[in-house]
């Protein structure tokens, strides 16, 4: 567990961001290797080497920690996804491919984040909440860029475009994720940006 002194001089507010931290980071390890049932106060707590009576100072129990932690691979995700496609040019054809090849390669670059976002986030009923609102946040960033890129009303029709494509591109993650598309990236990241882009 924690020395005493290992806070000694740290302000009382950053203590607490830095052992929220820590067991957000813990979280992470455990749920990611053994899922919704190997994620206690007390495995999280060991995991990080922090006393029990941290964890409540920064959340009321395991389900409040699991949405903390969806919520940061979550922004982690976004942020790899509009990097990519930042670096991808004004082409829709360039900016679509990075996209795609980004939520597969970030969910496949550690499969944690990926049992996280796309495998437990269908299941556990913490997550398919926030996997809910995600996909809302999603879909209005593929909405944005589809007007922007066709020039086209924000209306009816495109909504529709910007949902079916993002409901896809959760299952294609899932897919892959689940190894029924074999390893190729390439191969597959291609073939979903010819589809989309048809």
């Amino acid at each position: 567990m924690s020395s005493p002194t290992r806070w000694a001089g740290v302000p009382l507010t950053d203590r607490r961001t830095e052992r929220r931290a820590l067991l957000v980071d813990a979280a992470f390890t455990v749920f990611g290797a053994s899922g919704a049932p190997g994620l206690s106060v007390r495995s999280v707590c060991r995991e990080c080497g922090l006393n029990t009576r941290y964890f409540y100072e920064s959340f009321a129990g395991t389900d409040e920690l699991l949405g903390a932690l969806y919520d940061g691979v979550a922004q982690e995700l976004a942020t790899v996804v509009e990097d990519a496609m930042a670096v991808a040019g004004p082409s829709i054809r360039a900016r679509t491919t990075a996209g795609i090849r980004a939520v597969l390669g970030f969910g496949s670059g550690d499969p944690r984040r990926g049992r996280i976002l796309f495998t437990e986030g269908r299941s556990n009923p913490v997550l398919v909440a926030r996997r809910a609102a995600t996909q809302d946040l999603l879909m209005e960033l593929v909405l944005t860029e589809t007007v922007a890129a066709h020039r086209l009303p924000d209306g009816v029709p495109s909504r529709v475009g910007a949902i079916m494509y993002t409901g896809a591109m959760a299952e294609l993650a899932q897919q892959w994720l689940a190894g029924n598309l074999g390893d190729d990236l390439d191969a597959v990241v291609d073939h979903a940006a010819a589809l989309v882009l048809r």
